[in-house]
């Protein structure tokens, strides 16, 4: 079992405008270095969609975000609101297990994975880096951002240890508002 899920409810805010705002995030801004045209993008723990619909964008007409989340009620926010916004053709929602992000079928096929503030409530890591490393490509980008307030310095770095372990290595330490970040390669 996980150790401290969000719950779904609060994927209603996640998802708001207001968070834009409030929290300084913007996903444009996140994003614009790493995602491209064309690209397969893993977002584990999407919630309702703050980030998703912006790589949804972003990978335009011919790449495909597989977004997979841990509760049916955000991917089912997910769904509409990327419906609404015209994007639902690009996002593959799926529906996680604690055990398993369930996605062995993507091997090899990632650009890019986006863990924003949610390893920490991963029942296992370590394992969700190897999970992670399986299905991305050679060179493909990881960006891990854990909230400050949440994840203590030591922890972070011991998540970024695991990263190291399953098969990537620090490209870069980006600033992220109300986070700690780092810039994961595949080798």
């Amino acid at each position: 079992m996980a150790k401290r899920v969000c719950p779904w409810w609060l994927g209603y805010f996640l998802a708001s405008p207001v968070r834009r705002w409030l929290m300084r995030e913007d996903p444009a801004q996140i994003l614009a270095p790493y995602v491209r045209e064309g690209m397969t993008v893993l977002e584990p723990g999407p919630g309702m969609g703050f980030f998703t619909l912006e790589l949804a964008m972003r990978v335009g007409v011919s790449g495909k975000v597989v977004a997979v989340d841990l509760q049916p009620k955000m991917i089912a926010g997910l769904k509409r609101r990327a419906a609404k916004a015209g994007a639902l053709d690009r996002i593959e929602p799926r529906v996680a297990t604690p055990e398993s992000l369930g996605v062995d079928d993507l091997a090899g096929l990632v650009d890019f994975t986006l863990a924003y503030a949610l390893v920490h409530e991963m029942p296992d890591s370590a394992k969700f880096f190897r999970q992670a490393a399986a299905v991305s490509k050679a060179g493909a980008l990881l960006l891990l951002a854990e909230p400050s307030g949440h994840v203590k310095a030591e922890d972070f770095e011991a998540e970024v240890k695991q990263a190291g372990e399953a098969g990537f290595v620090v490209a870069g330490r980006p600033g992220v508002a109300h986070s700690q970040a780092v810039l994961l390669r595949k080798t």
